[in-house]
């Protein structure tokens, strides 16, 4: 498996564990948002993509994500701007 490729996986796979951030679905979508976004910048640089499409797609991958998650399947305690 090339670097580039066990990096990604990593990334992919730390920021869907995130995604449970929060209590209410607003912050788990904040989150999981802002972590998408970054991850999807990551990810398409690494792969020569580009970085905003990939932190357009992975923001709204991760905010989708957040909204639907319930804080009874992944919490992560409390973001840290409330």
């Amino acid at each position: 498996m090339s670097r580039s490729i066990a990096t990604t996986l990593v990334f992919a796979s730390l920021a869907l564990v995130l995604v449970g951030c929060g209590y209410s679905p607003g912050d788990r979508a904040a989150s999981g948002g802002l972590i998408g976004a970054g991850a999807g910048a990551g990810i398409a640089a690494v792969t020569g993509g580009s970085p905003l499409t990939g932190a357009l797609v992975g923001g709204a991958v991760g905010a989708v994500g957040g909204a639907v998650t319930s804080h009874n399947d992944v919490n992560l305690g409390r973001p840290i701007w409330r």
